[in-house]
Protein backbone atom coordinates (compact mmCIF):
# COMPACT_ATOMS: atom_id res chain seq x y z
CA UNK A 1 0.00 0.00 0.00
CA UNK A 2 1.36 3.39 -1.13
CA UNK A 3 1.24 5.33 2.38
CA UNK A 4 1.65 8.55 1.04
CA UNK A 5 -2.30 8.04 -0.63
CA UNK A 6 -5.01 9.25 2.13
CA UNK A 7 -8.61 7.99 1.64
CA UNK A 8 -11.44 9.88 2.05
CA UNK A 9 -14.92 9.07 3.06
CA UNK A 10 -17.53 10.53 0.99
CA UNK A 11 -20.77 11.94 2.40
CA UNK A 12 -24.01 12.05 0.65
CA UNK A 13 -24.25 15.44 0.51
CA UNK A 14 -21.08 16.24 -1.17
CA UNK A 15 -22.00 13.94 -3.84
CA UNK A 16 -25.69 16.13 -4.04
CA UNK A 17 -23.77 19.03 -4.33
CA UNK A 18 -20.92 17.71 -7.15
CA UNK A 19 -21.96 14.80 -8.79
CA UNK A 20 -18.27 14.81 -10.38
CA UNK A 21 -16.61 15.01 -6.82
CA UNK A 22 -14.82 11.92 -7.48
CA UNK A 23 -12.27 13.36 -9.83
CA UNK A 24 -11.54 16.10 -7.09
CA UNK A 25 -9.27 14.12 -5.12
CA UNK A 26 -5.96 13.51 -7.28
CA UNK A 27 -4.11 10.56 -6.41
CA UNK A 28 -5.90 9.66 -3.18
CA UNK A 29 -8.23 6.89 -3.01
CA UNK A 30 -12.45 7.45 -1.82
CA UNK A 31 -14.75 5.15 -0.05
CA UNK A 32 -18.25 5.29 -0.42
CA UNK A 33 -20.59 3.90 2.37
CA UNK A 34 -23.18 1.55 0.81
CA UNK A 35 -25.44 3.84 3.06
CA UNK A 36 -25.07 6.35 0.64
CA UNK A 37 -25.94 4.51 -1.98
CA UNK A 38 -29.02 3.93 -0.13
CA UNK A 39 -29.64 7.39 0.44
CA UNK A 40 -28.81 8.50 -3.40
CA UNK A 41 -31.81 6.15 -4.19
CA UNK A 42 -34.06 8.38 -2.05
CA UNK A 43 -33.23 11.60 -4.57
CA UNK A 44 -32.87 9.85 -8.00
CA UNK A 45 -36.23 11.04 -9.13
CA UNK A 46 -37.33 14.54 -9.23
CA UNK A 47 -36.27 17.52 -11.49
CA UNK A 48 -34.20 19.48 -8.57
CA UNK A 49 -30.57 19.65 -9.45
CA UNK A 50 -29.60 17.70 -6.39
CA UNK A 51 -31.87 14.55 -8.32
CA UNK A 52 -29.79 14.89 -11.05
CA UNK A 53 -26.40 14.72 -9.03
CA UNK A 54 -27.52 11.27 -7.53
CA UNK A 55 -28.57 10.06 -10.95
CA UNK A 56 -25.31 11.05 -12.86
CA UNK A 57 -23.07 9.82 -9.67
CA UNK A 58 -24.64 6.59 -9.77
CA UNK A 59 -24.00 6.21 -13.98
CA UNK A 60 -21.04 7.20 -13.31
CA UNK A 61 -20.02 4.18 -10.27
CA UNK A 62 -22.13 1.87 -12.62
CA UNK A 63 -19.90 2.97 -15.27
CA UNK A 64 -16.59 2.20 -13.26
CA UNK A 65 -17.83 -0.51 -12.05
CA UNK A 66 -18.68 -2.94 -14.85
CA UNK A 67 -19.92 -6.34 -14.66
CA UNK A 68 -18.34 -6.68 -10.91
CA UNK A 69 -18.89 -5.17 -6.98
CA UNK A 70 -15.53 -3.68 -6.54
CA UNK A 71 -14.83 -4.34 -2.56
CA UNK A 72 -11.30 -4.04 -3.67
CA UNK A 73 -11.83 -0.58 -5.64
CA UNK A 74 -11.35 0.38 -9.21
CA UNK A 75 -9.07 3.02 -10.78
CA UNK A 76 -11.29 6.57 -11.50
CA UNK A 77 -8.59 7.39 -13.98
CA UNK A 78 -5.26 8.63 -15.23
CA UNK A 79 -3.57 9.83 -12.28
CA UNK A 80 -6.26 9.51 -9.95
CA UNK A 81 -6.83 7.29 -7.24
CA UNK A 82 -9.28 4.37 -7.12
CA UNK A 83 -12.83 4.20 -5.33
CA UNK A 84 -14.69 1.65 -3.52
CA UNK A 85 -18.10 1.08 -2.18
CA UNK A 86 -17.73 -0.07 1.70
CA UNK A 87 -20.07 -2.49 3.59
CA UNK A 88 -20.44 -1.67 6.75
CA UNK A 89 -19.52 -3.71 9.76
CA UNK A 90 -20.72 -3.85 13.55
CA UNK A 91 -21.41 -0.37 15.02
CA UNK A 92 -18.14 0.57 16.94
CA UNK A 93 -19.14 0.56 21.00
CA UNK A 94 -17.78 4.60 20.74
CA UNK A 95 -20.30 5.22 18.20
CA UNK A 96 -23.04 3.27 20.33
CA UNK A 97 -22.83 4.89 23.51
CA UNK A 98 -23.39 8.16 21.87
CA UNK A 99 -25.14 8.47 18.94
CA UNK A 100 -28.70 7.39 17.29
CA UNK A 101 -27.39 4.31 15.41
CA UNK A 102 -30.23 4.11 13.24
CA UNK A 103 -29.30 7.68 11.45
CA UNK A 104 -27.84 7.77 8.16
CA UNK A 105 -25.73 10.01 9.11
CA UNK A 106 -24.16 7.70 11.82
CA UNK A 107 -23.69 4.93 9.95
CA UNK A 108 -21.54 7.00 7.85
CA UNK A 109 -19.88 8.16 10.72
CA UNK A 110 -19.46 4.63 11.64
CA UNK A 111 -17.70 3.62 8.53
CA UNK A 112 -14.82 6.19 8.74
CA UNK A 113 -14.36 5.06 12.59
CA UNK A 114 -14.36 2.15 11.81
CA UNK A 115 -11.92 2.38 8.18
CA UNK A 116 -9.96 4.71 11.19
CA UNK A 117 -9.08 1.44 13.18
CA UNK A 118 -8.41 -0.93 10.12
CA UNK A 119 -6.55 1.58 7.91
CA UNK A 120 -2.59 2.12 8.09
CA UNK A 121 -3.24 5.84 6.10
CA UNK A 122 -4.91 8.79 6.89
CA UNK A 123 -8.96 8.16 7.07
CA UNK A 124 -10.84 11.73 6.35
CA UNK A 125 -14.36 11.94 6.72
CA UNK A 126 -15.38 14.35 3.77
CA UNK A 127 -19.32 15.91 4.39
CA UNK A 128 -20.58 19.82 4.42
CA UNK A 129 -22.84 19.03 7.27
CA UNK A 130 -20.87 20.94 10.08
CA UNK A 131 -22.99 19.51 12.68
CA UNK A 132 -21.23 15.58 11.11
CA UNK A 133 -17.90 16.94 11.25
CA UNK A 134 -17.72 18.09 14.22
CA UNK A 135 -19.32 14.66 15.71
CA UNK A 136 -16.49 13.05 13.58
CA UNK A 137 -13.63 15.58 15.24
CA UNK A 138 -15.23 14.47 18.63
CA UNK A 139 -14.13 11.02 17.56
CA UNK A 140 -11.00 11.57 17.05
CA UNK A 141 -11.07 11.17 13.18
CA UNK A 142 -10.03 13.90 10.55
CA UNK A 143 -13.16 15.71 8.85
CA UNK A 144 -13.15 18.25 6.79
CA UNK A 145 -15.60 20.35 4.44
CA UNK A 146 -15.75 19.68 0.04
CA UNK A 147 -13.99 22.70 -0.68
CA UNK A 148 -12.98 22.21 -4.70
CA UNK A 149 -15.31 24.93 -5.37
CA UNK A 150 -14.80 27.06 -2.65
CA UNK A 151 -13.84 30.97 -3.00
CA UNK A 152 -10.22 31.28 -0.92
CA UNK A 153 -10.37 34.74 -0.40
CA UNK A 154 -13.99 35.53 0.02
CA UNK A 155 -12.46 38.82 1.87
CA UNK A 156 -11.08 40.12 -1.01
CA UNK A 157 -13.99 39.36 -3.33
CA UNK A 158 -13.70 41.83 -6.07
CA UNK A 159 -16.75 44.69 -5.44
CA UNK A 160 -16.34 46.14 -9.02
CA UNK A 161 -15.78 49.54 -8.01
CA UNK A 162 -13.20 51.56 -6.03
CA UNK A 163 -12.29 55.23 -5.67
CA UNK A 164 -9.43 56.87 -6.73
CA UNK A 165 -8.65 60.06 -5.12
CA UNK A 166 -5.67 63.32 -6.17
CA UNK A 167 -7.47 62.87 -9.86
CA UNK A 168 -6.17 66.29 -11.86
CA UNK A 169 -8.85 68.44 -12.39
CA UNK A 170 -8.53 68.42 -16.30
CA UNK A 171 -8.52 64.69 -16.58
CA UNK A 172 -12.14 64.98 -14.93
CA UNK A 173 -12.65 67.73 -17.00
CA UNK A 174 -12.79 66.03 -20.29
CA UNK A 175 -15.40 63.72 -19.42
CA UNK A 176 -18.27 66.10 -18.79
CA UNK A 177 -17.24 67.09 -22.49
CA UNK A 178 -18.00 65.41 -25.82
CA UNK A 179 -17.19 62.12 -26.03
CA UNK A 180 -17.41 62.06 -22.34
CA UNK A 181 -14.93 59.57 -21.62
CA UNK A 182 -11.13 59.67 -21.85
CA UNK A 183 -8.48 56.60 -23.30
CA UNK A 184 -7.42 54.07 -20.78
CA UNK A 185 -3.75 55.43 -21.45
CA UNK A 186 -4.70 59.18 -19.86
CA UNK A 187 -5.09 58.04 -16.71
CA UNK A 188 -2.71 56.12 -14.53
CA UNK A 189 -4.33 53.88 -12.02
CA UNK A 190 -2.04 51.24 -10.08
CA UNK A 191 -3.45 48.46 -10.80
CA UNK A 192 -4.81 49.04 -14.00
CA UNK A 193 -8.98 48.62 -14.13
CA UNK A 194 -10.34 45.24 -15.57
CA UNK A 195 -12.24 44.92 -18.27
CA UNK A 196 -16.13 46.65 -17.30
CA UNK A 197 -14.83 47.76 -13.56
CA UNK A 198 -16.13 51.13 -12.40
CA UNK A 199 -14.52 53.92 -10.58
CA UNK A 200 -15.23 56.71 -8.54
CA UNK A 201 -12.49 59.22 -9.46
CA UNK A 202 -12.21 62.40 -7.27
CA UNK A 203 -10.21 65.13 -5.72
CA UNK A 204 -10.95 67.66 -3.35
CA UNK A 205 -13.04 69.69 -5.97
CA UNK A 206 -14.87 67.52 -8.59
CA UNK A 207 -15.42 64.05 -8.88
CA UNK A 208 -16.98 61.58 -11.47
CA UNK A 209 -18.35 58.68 -12.22
CA UNK A 210 -16.98 56.20 -14.95
CA UNK A 211 -16.19 52.91 -15.74
CA UNK A 212 -13.54 50.88 -18.36
CA UNK A 213 -15.28 50.03 -21.35
CA UNK A 214 -13.20 46.71 -23.19
CA UNK A 215 -14.71 47.25 -26.40
CA UNK A 216 -13.56 50.99 -26.65
CA UNK A 217 -10.81 50.44 -24.54
CA UNK A 218 -11.76 53.76 -22.83
CA UNK A 219 -13.30 54.85 -19.60
CA UNK A 220 -16.61 56.38 -20.06
CA UNK A 221 -18.75 58.66 -18.07
CA UNK A 222 -21.32 56.85 -15.78
CA UNK A 223 -24.23 59.30 -15.37
CA UNK A 224 -27.21 58.87 -12.76
CA UNK A 225 -30.64 57.93 -14.69
CA UNK A 226 -34.17 57.89 -14.10
CA UNK A 227 -35.61 54.17 -14.73
CA UNK A 228 -39.06 53.23 -14.58
CA UNK A 229 -39.66 55.55 -12.12
CA UNK A 230 -36.78 54.60 -9.98
CA UNK A 231 -33.85 56.95 -9.67
CA UNK A 232 -30.47 55.36 -8.41
CA UNK A 233 -29.71 57.21 -5.04
CA UNK A 234 -25.98 56.69 -4.66
CA UNK A 235 -22.73 55.87 -6.84
CA UNK A 236 -23.48 52.12 -6.72
CA UNK A 237 -26.86 51.91 -7.75
CA UNK A 238 -25.56 54.42 -10.79
CA UNK A 239 -23.06 51.55 -11.43
CA UNK A 240 -25.69 49.02 -11.47
CA UNK A 241 -28.11 50.72 -13.28
CA UNK A 242 -25.48 51.27 -16.29
CA UNK A 243 -24.74 47.58 -16.21
CA UNK A 244 -28.52 46.43 -16.16
CA UNK A 245 -29.00 48.83 -18.93
CA UNK A 246 -26.15 48.15 -21.34
CA UNK A 247 -27.26 45.54 -23.72
CA UNK A 248 -23.31 44.62 -24.38
CA UNK A 249 -23.35 42.78 -21.04
CA UNK A 250 -25.08 39.64 -21.10
CA UNK A 251 -24.07 38.59 -17.74
CA UNK A 252 -24.67 40.55 -14.48
CA UNK A 253 -24.24 40.06 -10.63
CA UNK A 254 -25.45 42.53 -7.82
CA UNK A 255 -24.72 41.57 -4.54
CA UNK A 256 -25.46 43.46 -0.71
CA UNK A 257 -27.05 43.82 2.31
CA UNK A 258 -30.97 43.98 2.52
CA UNK A 259 -32.25 47.26 1.73
CA UNK A 260 -29.59 48.27 -1.11
CA UNK A 261 -32.00 48.14 -4.17
CA UNK A 262 -30.41 45.24 -6.13
CA UNK A 263 -33.88 43.63 -6.95
CA UNK A 264 -35.79 46.50 -7.39
CA UNK A 265 -33.19 47.76 -9.39
CA UNK A 266 -32.94 44.96 -11.78
CA UNK A 267 -36.48 44.99 -11.91
CA UNK A 268 -36.55 48.49 -12.95
CA UNK A 269 -33.99 48.01 -15.62
CA UNK A 270 -35.75 45.17 -16.87
CA UNK A 271 -39.47 46.69 -17.29
CA UNK A 272 -37.11 50.25 -19.37
CA UNK A 273 -35.73 47.63 -22.18
CA UNK A 274 -38.67 44.97 -22.23
CA UNK A 275 -38.69 46.04 -25.96
CA UNK A 276 -35.58 44.24 -26.15
CA UNK A 277 -36.39 41.08 -25.04
CA UNK A 278 -39.36 38.64 -25.32
CA UNK A 279 -39.94 38.44 -22.08
CA UNK A 280 -38.74 39.04 -18.55
CA UNK A 281 -38.36 36.01 -15.96
CA UNK A 282 -37.70 36.62 -12.46
CA UNK A 283 -37.22 33.63 -10.01
CA UNK A 284 -35.58 32.07 -6.92
CA UNK A 285 -34.73 29.34 -5.33
CA UNK A 286 -37.00 27.83 -2.87
CA UNK A 287 -35.18 26.91 0.12
CA UNK A 288 -37.27 26.53 2.62
CA UNK A 289 -38.53 23.08 0.98
CA UNK A 290 -35.31 21.52 1.70
CA UNK A 291 -35.86 18.34 -0.37
CA UNK A 292 -39.95 18.06 -0.58
CA UNK A 293 -41.54 19.17 -4.18
CA UNK A 294 -44.03 21.80 -3.62
CA UNK A 295 -46.39 19.36 -3.86
CA UNK A 296 -46.23 18.65 -0.24
CA UNK A 297 -47.63 22.40 0.24
CA UNK A 298 -51.80 22.66 0.62
CA UNK A 299 -53.67 25.08 -2.14
CA UNK A 300 -52.91 25.04 -6.01
CA UNK A 301 -49.70 25.61 -7.39
CA UNK A 302 -50.39 30.23 -7.28
CA UNK A 303 -51.15 29.50 -3.56
CA UNK A 304 -48.59 27.16 -2.72
CA UNK A 305 -45.44 29.14 -4.56
CA UNK A 306 -46.86 33.03 -3.30
CA UNK A 307 -45.28 33.14 0.07
CA UNK A 308 -41.76 32.45 -1.26
CA UNK A 309 -42.35 35.04 -4.40
CA UNK A 310 -44.12 37.66 -2.55
CA UNK A 311 -40.70 39.71 -2.09
CA UNK A 312 -40.79 39.93 -6.18
CA UNK A 313 -43.89 41.16 -5.83
CA UNK A 314 -43.36 43.84 -3.14
CA UNK A 315 -40.36 45.17 -5.67
CA UNK A 316 -43.06 45.02 -8.44
CA UNK A 317 -45.65 46.88 -6.04
CA UNK A 318 -42.98 49.58 -5.37
CA UNK A 319 -42.32 50.12 -9.30
CA UNK A 320 -46.05 50.80 -9.68
CA UNK A 321 -46.36 52.90 -6.71
CA UNK A 322 -44.00 55.40 -8.80
CA UNK A 323 -47.15 56.09 -10.83
CA UNK A 324 -50.83 56.58 -10.86
CA UNK A 325 -52.28 54.20 -10.40
CA UNK A 326 -54.42 54.43 -13.98
CA UNK A 327 -50.99 55.32 -15.84
CA UNK A 328 -49.80 53.76 -18.72
CA UNK A 329 -46.95 52.59 -16.90
CA UNK A 330 -49.03 50.80 -14.29
CA UNK A 331 -51.04 49.09 -17.50
CA UNK A 332 -48.05 47.87 -18.93
CA UNK A 333 -46.82 46.02 -15.75
CA UNK A 334 -50.73 44.28 -15.02
CA UNK A 335 -50.62 43.46 -18.84
CA UNK A 336 -47.68 41.85 -19.07
CA UNK A 337 -48.12 39.87 -16.05
CA UNK A 338 -51.66 39.12 -17.87
CA UNK A 339 -49.65 37.47 -20.82
CA UNK A 340 -46.66 36.63 -18.89
CA UNK A 341 -44.57 38.85 -20.60
CA UNK A 342 -43.67 39.07 -17.00
CA UNK A 343 -42.76 35.88 -15.13
CA UNK A 344 -42.56 35.69 -11.28
CA UNK A 345 -41.73 32.06 -10.50
CA UNK A 346 -39.54 29.64 -8.55
CA UNK A 347 -36.53 28.74 -10.23
CA UNK A 348 -37.07 24.56 -10.72
CA UNK A 349 -40.08 25.65 -12.79
CA UNK A 350 -38.04 28.26 -15.28
CA UNK A 351 -35.30 25.88 -15.31
CA UNK A 352 -37.07 23.48 -17.94
CA UNK A 353 -37.73 26.42 -20.51
CA UNK A 354 -35.66 28.05 -23.37
CA UNK A 355 -33.87 30.98 -22.43
CA UNK A 356 -33.75 33.03 -25.86
CA UNK A 357 -33.91 36.78 -25.92
CA UNK A 358 -34.96 36.85 -22.23
CA UNK A 359 -33.64 39.05 -19.02
CA UNK A 360 -33.72 36.49 -17.01
CA UNK A 361 -33.47 38.24 -13.17
CA UNK A 362 -32.28 35.24 -10.64
CA UNK A 363 -33.45 36.23 -7.30
CA UNK A 364 -31.49 35.29 -3.84
CA UNK A 365 -28.65 33.68 -5.61
CA UNK A 366 -26.45 33.15 -2.75
CA UNK A 367 -28.60 30.08 -2.32
CA UNK A 368 -27.47 28.42 -5.55
CA UNK A 369 -24.73 25.83 -5.95
CA UNK A 370 -22.10 26.31 -7.83
CA UNK A 371 -23.41 23.74 -10.33
CA UNK A 372 -26.75 25.22 -10.41
CA UNK A 373 -25.17 28.77 -11.42
CA UNK A 374 -23.13 27.07 -14.01
CA UNK A 375 -26.38 25.19 -15.32
CA UNK A 376 -28.38 28.08 -15.59
CA UNK A 377 -26.04 30.43 -17.31
CA UNK A 378 -25.17 27.40 -19.91
CA UNK A 379 -28.54 27.29 -20.90
CA UNK A 380 -28.86 30.86 -21.93
CA UNK A 381 -29.80 31.18 -25.33
CA UNK A 382 -29.14 34.64 -27.76
CA UNK A 383 -30.00 37.41 -26.96
CA UNK A 384 -30.43 36.67 -23.34
CA UNK A 385 -29.12 38.68 -20.98
CA UNK A 386 -28.97 37.08 -16.87
CA UNK A 387 -28.97 39.06 -13.50
CA UNK A 388 -27.98 37.07 -10.47
CA UNK A 389 -28.72 39.25 -7.06
CA UNK A 390 -27.97 37.90 -3.63
CA UNK A 391 -26.12 38.90 -0.36
CA UNK A 392 -23.70 36.47 0.14
CA UNK A 393 -23.37 37.05 3.99
CA UNK A 394 -27.36 35.67 4.28
CA UNK A 395 -27.19 32.63 3.24
CA UNK A 396 -30.13 29.94 3.82
CA UNK A 397 -29.18 27.20 2.46
CA UNK A 398 -27.57 24.26 5.25
CA UNK A 399 -25.02 23.22 3.18
CA UNK A 400 -23.69 26.29 1.58
CA UNK A 401 -21.53 29.25 3.02
CA UNK A 402 -19.69 32.38 2.18
CA UNK A 403 -17.29 30.36 0.70
CA UNK A 404 -18.69 27.59 -1.36
CA UNK A 405 -21.94 29.69 -2.66
CA UNK A 406 -22.41 29.98 -6.27
CA UNK A 407 -23.03 33.64 -6.61
CA UNK A 408 -19.93 34.21 -4.81
CA UNK A 409 -18.06 31.18 -7.27
CA UNK A 410 -19.56 32.87 -10.26
CA UNK A 411 -18.22 36.16 -9.31
CA UNK A 412 -14.91 35.33 -8.21
CA UNK A 413 -14.14 33.03 -12.08
CA UNK A 414 -15.80 35.81 -14.12
CA UNK A 415 -14.22 38.80 -13.05
CA UNK A 416 -12.44 40.90 -15.72
CA UNK A 417 -14.22 39.25 -18.51
CA UNK A 418 -15.63 41.36 -21.27
CA UNK A 419 -19.69 40.39 -21.52
CA UNK A 420 -19.60 40.55 -17.30
CA UNK A 421 -19.90 43.10 -14.65
CA UNK A 422 -20.42 43.17 -11.18
CA UNK A 423 -21.30 46.04 -8.49
CA UNK A 424 -21.26 45.24 -4.60
CA UNK A 425 -23.69 47.51 -3.30
CA UNK A 426 -22.88 48.81 0.45
CA UNK A 427 -25.35 51.72 1.28
CA UNK A 428 -28.39 50.80 2.39
CA UNK A 429 -31.77 52.88 0.80
CA UNK A 430 -34.78 51.25 2.57
CA UNK A 431 -35.06 53.44 5.35
CA UNK A 432 -32.73 55.21 7.81
CA UNK A 433 -34.18 52.45 10.69
CA UNK A 434 -33.73 49.58 8.46
CA UNK A 435 -30.19 50.77 7.31
CA UNK A 436 -29.26 50.96 11.34
CA UNK A 437 -30.61 47.94 12.14
CA UNK A 438 -29.07 46.47 9.19
CA UNK A 439 -25.31 47.98 10.78
CA UNK A 440 -26.02 47.91 14.37
CA UNK A 441 -27.99 44.48 15.07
Amino acid sequence: MDDSKKLFVLDTNVILHDSDCIRQFQENDIAIPINVLEELDNFKSGKETINYHARNFVRQLDELSGHKLFNGGVKIGPELGKISVKIENEIAPEIEKNFLVDSADHHILNMAYNLDKEEERPVILVTKDVNLRMKAKALGLQAEDYTSDHVRNISKLYKGHRLIENIKGDIIDKFYEEPYSIPIDDLSIDPPPINNESLILRNPNKSVLAYYNPKKERLERVGKQDTYGITPRNSEQTFALNFLLNSNLKLVTLTGKAGTGKTLLTLAAALSVRREYKQIFMARPIVGLSNKDLGYLPGNIEEKIRPYMQPLYDNLGVIKNQFNENSSQVETIDRMLENEKLLISPLTYIRGRSLVDIFFIVDEAQNLTPHEVKTIITRAGEGTKIVFTGDIQQIDHPYLDRHSNGLAYLIDKMQGEEIFAHINLEKGERSELAELASNRL
